[in-house]
């Protein structure tokens, strides 16, 4: 995942404007942002998020005297999957934070979003803004959006070819079946990426401050369990958090993007359609809106990124009327069906069965699709 280093690209906000000219459908978005202004869905929610900051701080508070209380035993296995779950639900509050949803005042949600995200979490706020930002200008577009970078997966036909070994061919032929085993190794690489960023030689806004909030994160949570537990126990504890926490993480954004089409590096598209051709909803009501961040409304998330979490349900009726009226497709599932998705098209992908690129003339004559199989 490729990230930029200059400094102007790490204080970028990613709450995109939402007025923007629709060069293909001939109409303005303005009319949809000018709607979901006037119905007061854009307002700030500080008691919701208050509560949820304080809340996670209580929670954290509690699980360090679990730790201590339960001691040098492995029942403290238990409390390591628990934290795995709670550091991926802080984590999508500075996501929120970082695209302006909680406060108005910007500095408030940069500040926000550097302790949530590094002296909590353990990921740097800088390399993660960076390579958020990018996405969202260009979601699952070769060569701009970084999250389909080429990696240890092939997300383009070119990536799945790049390699001519035997073996490399076999692995990428199957991808589609080791990539959620794979995400257990996530959370190690978010907190590795984020290191390697803010340590290297390209300039990072409050360098220092980030490197000081990860290491007090990183080197103090061993520093904690070893003064409860013996070394032993304190790896598998390690081990089961960070395998957790990045299955979590991944299992979270990849229904997202992955399996929605591509767009080749030249081909141009207008705001609404980049942003609702590749985006897959997540049907489930609000306890899926609790387990996946907000993540779950992905296409009101690309439209309005600055919208607070809770309001994102409120719009999408006034999106999929929207996207009805202007003839783009746009599209919801189950979270098991965007699962299979995700595996069929990363095989279908690294064994060159299919193209997933957009056809803008046939993308243009979609008609709204919504499936859902509640």
């Amino acid at each position: 995942m490729g990230v930029h280093g200059n400094r102007s690209d790490t204080r970028r906000s990613i709450a995109v404007s939402s007025t923007y000219h629709d060069q293909t459908t001939g109409s303005s978005f303005t009319a949809l942002t000018r709607q979901v202004h006037d119905l007061g869905l854009m307002r700030r929610r500080y008691a919701y998020y208050w509560s949820r900051l304080i809340g996670a701080v209580v929670a954290m508070a509690a699980w360090v005297l679990t730790v201590v209380w339960i001691g040098d035993s492995w029942w403290q296995i238990a409390p390591a999957a628990v934290l795995a779950v709670l550091m991926t639900q802080i984590a999508f509050l500075g996501h929120d934070a970082a695209h302006r949803q909680m406060f108005r005042s910007g500095r408030m949600n940069d500040w926000v979003s550097l302790i949530v995200a590094n002296l909590l979490v353990g990921i740097s706020y800088g390399w993660w803004q960076s390579k958020h930002t990018r996405h969202h200008g260009n979601p699952n577009k070769v060569g701009s959006d970084p999250d389909i970078a080429s990696g240890v997966l092939a997300f383009t036909p070119e990536q799945a070819h790049r390699s001519h070994r035997p073996l490399v061919r076999w692995l990428v032929a199957h991808q589609g079946w080791y990539f959620f085993p794979l995400l257990l190794l996530e959370g190690l690489s978010l907190h590795w990426q984020g290191i390697h960023r803010v340590a290297g030689r390209r300039r990072v806004d409050r360098r220092w401050l980030e490197l000081a909030f990860l290491t007090i994160r990183l080197a103090g949570l061993p520093v904690l369990l070893l003064l409860v537990m013996s070394p032993a126990k304190v790896v598998a504890v390690l081990a089961v958090q960070l395998a957790l926490f990045g299955l979590y993480m991944g299992l979270s954004f990849a229904p997202n993007h992955i399996g929605m089409p591509l767009v080749a590096p030249g081909l141009k598209l207008d705001f609404l359609n980049r942003q609702v051709l590749m985006s897959r909803n997540i049907s489930g009501g609000r306890w899926m809106s609790v387990l996946l961040g907000g993540l779950n409304h992905q296409t009101e998330h690309h439209l309005f990124p600055s919208m607070a979490r809770p309001d994102l349900r409120r719009v999408q009726p006034l999106v999929v009327a929207y996207c009805a009226a202007e003839g783009v497709r746009y599209t919801q599932t189950t979270l098991w069906t965007a699962y299979g998705s995700v595996i069929a098209h990363l095989n279908s992908v690294g064994l060159g069965q299919n193209d997933p690129f957009l056809c803008p003339l046939v993308a243009s004559r979609r008609a709204v699709t919504v499936t859902d199989a509640r």
